[in-house]
């Protein structure tokens, strides 16, 4: 198995001895490849993860006070059938 360290070392070596337009070249490319994957990102119809959080929060609560009505609901059936 190769050494994870030594095969960064080679890697930074090489990345170091390359020609400073080719390091441009790359760090372009690089950016340009965010950029496209951001803005196809962005075309998806999804949420951050903190709207997730509170969403999932008012749901909590909306079943809890929906529980708490069925319980009461059944017992106003229950005091009604009873009479």
């Amino acid at each position: 198995m190769f050494d994870p360290k030594k095969l960064e070392l080679i890697a930074k070596q090489i990345h170091e001895s390359m020609p400073q337009p080719v390091k441009d070249l790359g760090t372009d490319v690089d950016q340009k490849i965010r950029q496209v994957i951001q803005s196809q990102l962005n075309k998806l119809d999804v949420i951050s993860r903190e709207e997730f959080e509170v969403q999932t929060q008012v749901l909590l609560r909306t079943r809890q006070k929906l529980n708490a009505m069925e319980q009461k609901m059944a017992e106003l059936e229950e005091k009604l059938s009873d009479k």
